[in-house]
């Protein structure tokens, strides 16, 4: 995977997962704490909500969570400030709640194409820590960009 430099940002080009229209099961349902009013499943389950104020007070059960045959679930609504909003949970992975979650976005951008008609997006995970991606809709890949922070940086001598 290559990272490339544009500006203050840095992107990443992921390939694009669609999800399917899904059954939410009741794991999905009691596990979040309320019903959506969309079920999307690919590798994660992409749950949709009306608002953005749903994703910050959503009273989540991760022991429910644990049940679903998928790695993660995401949940998303329509931003105010953003063109949408997220959050992840992939507790059978050890993850309670990923900060900010690329690969999550492989199934969001192609959703929020298909419903806003666009596809240069701007998304904000709701995490604690949050984040800010700028998105774009390539067809067969999600090109992700966004502000890093170097933590760490090493050699290897072989």
């Amino acid at each position: 995977m290559e990272v490339t430099k544009e500006g203050k940002l840095l992107s990443l080009l992921f390939p694009s997962r669609p999800g399917q229209p899904s059954v939410a099961p009741e794991a999905l349902i009691k596990g979040l704490g309320r019903e959506p009013k969309e079920v999307y499943k690919a590798r994660d389950y992409l749950a949709v909500f009306e608002s953005e104020e749903e994703i910050l007070n959503l009273d989540v059960n991760l022991e429910e969570l644990k049940k679903l045959d998928v790695l993660g679930v995401i949940v998303t609504a329509k931003g105010t400030e953003s063109d949408f909003v997220s959050r992840f949970f992939a507790p059978n992975a050890g993850i309670d709640e990923d900060p900010v979650t690329g690969s999550a976005h492989c199934t969001l951008v192609p959703y929020w194409k298909g419903v806003l008609n666009k596809t240069e997006l701007k998304a904000l995970q709701l995490s604690k820590r949050g984040g800010k991606l700028f998105c774009t809709d390539l067809g067969e890949n999600v090109k992700m960009a966004g502000e890093a922070v170097a933590y760490l940086e090493g050699y290897i001598n072989v």
